[in-house]
């Protein structure tokens, strides 16, 4: 074992920016990259969308040409799973081979929670969580075809956008009150729900599936208000749980994700953790946060931290959807919300979520300049109350004057 190796166990986005970042500090010694799949690290966003249409080609996934990895000395370990990791003798064990590390971060990520039995095992019933997953889709994704899709959040609805621009007929079950409950205000909610059902996208609300029809394949569901969809194929998007099995075998604290302070260290001395599987304190509460925001900006902060250089990690989070002609940008965390203040634009509008009258997280729909604005207000730290996003002929830019002229506090 070299003695200033690091090892990384993840290759998705986080365990690709922690390697190239330790290699843009400075780091000279060994860096090896761990991932399950035998695709070189990729980017996920597009799964569900431009590269689920056809629009782009496998090739633009890659975060990375093949010759960076080769021209940083970087090793990719690919197509297998890491087994177990031994802390006291600081080795890892990948395809029956031992690998030593003096340094070891875990991006292991998050992975869809698992189906019910009646959808497990089906041959049209299909998740989107990997290149492999999608490359499986693709051939059945044809116009004409029934598409049921099993979620209301973003990957759900993502797909549901793609295959209704595809031409196929697409029925979506969410089992809670509306669409995008755990992340949305009702009003960003209704926003996107009325843009699928202008596309055709019929929307099933608080419902679950309580029967199934078909043998191999599912070919329809019973929904507990008796309504029956007939399928041709199933996506289902019902969330994702972080991968800590690995940690946790270890000896590493885990509770809904791998538990790291503020600079991303575990509770196992010389062993890190970055991106959806990593816990943190966010704003004095727990937050696992699942954005590409979040696993480039930890895993940077936590290559800094390895070589010595660690600041604090207490980011701005921020995150992006597109469904048809809408984009939907997000910056800010709006849990605990008591307030929410709605305003309308030329082409989109604009929800800015209070706490205890202060900003605490902007949705914006074709809406850039609410985004820019707020973005800009949070990651300064700016009090904005109610009364200053409520007052008649409210303009965000109006905001950034005030912050300029020590109106804000």
């Amino acid at each position: 074992m070299a003695m200033d190796s690091i090892a990384i166990i993840g290759a998705g986005q986080a365990g690709a920016a922690l390697a190239a970042r330790l290699r843009q500090a400075g780091f000279q010694g060994g860096i090896d990259v761990f991932g399950a799949e035998s695709a070189p690290p990729y980017q996920r966003p597009p799964l569900s969308k431009k590269y689920l249409a056809g629009d782009w080609e496998q090739e633009r996934l890659w975060l990375r040409p093949a010759q960076f990895w080769r021209e940083q000395g970087i090793a990719l370990h690919l197509g297998g799973t890491v087994e177990a990791l031994d802390l006291a003798s600081r080795t890892l064990r990948c395809g029956g081979r031992r690998h030593g590390w003096r340094k070891l971060a875990l991006t292991t990520g998050a992975a869809p929670r698992p189906l019910p039995a009646a959808f497990a095992g089906r041959s049209n019933v299909f998740e989107l969580r990997n290149l492999a997953d999608v490359q499986r889709l693709q051939p059945a994704f044809l116009a004409g075809r029934r598409l049921l899709v099993l979620g209301g959040g973003y990957i759900g609805l993502e797909t549901a956008a793609v295959a209704a621009q595809a031409g196929l007929s697409v029925q979506v079950v969410e089992r809670a009150s509306r669409v995008l409950e755990r992340v949305a205000c009702p009003a960003t909610a209704a926003a996107i729900r009325a843009l699928h059902q202008r596309h055709g996208v019929l929307i099933h609300e608080g419902r679950t599936v309580v029967g199934t029809e078909g043998d191999e394949a599912l070919t329809g569901v019973e929904l507990d208000n008796g309504l029956r969809i007939a399928c041709d194929l199933v996506v289902a998007g019902v969330g994702v749980a972080p991968q800590t099995a690995l940690a946790e075998a270890a000896g590493i604290d885990c509770d809904d994700g791998i538990l790291v302070d503020a600079y991303g260290r575990t509770s196992a001395p010389d062993v890190w953790a970055a991106g959806d599987c990593a816990r943190f304190v966010l704003g004095g509460e727990p937050a696992r946060l699942e954005s590409v925001q979040n696993a480039i900006d930890q895993a940077e902060a936590v290559a800094d931290d390895m070589l010595g250089q660690g600041r604090p990690y207490q980011p701005v989070p921020w995150f992006w959807s597109d469904q048809y002609d809408m984009k939907l940008q997000i910056v800010g965390l709006n849990r605990g919300y008591d307030a929410v203040v709605s305003h309308a634009s030329a082409k989109g509008e604009s929800h800015w979520y209070f706490r205890a009258d202060r900003l605490i997280s902007v949705d914006a729909l074709n809406d850039g300049r609410a985004y820019m604005v707020g973005k800009k207000l949070l990651e300064a730290g700016r009090a904005v109350g109610r009364g200053e996003v409520e007052r008649p002929g409210f303009e965000p830019m109006q905001l950034l004057r005030d912050q300029a002229e020590g109106r804000l506090r």
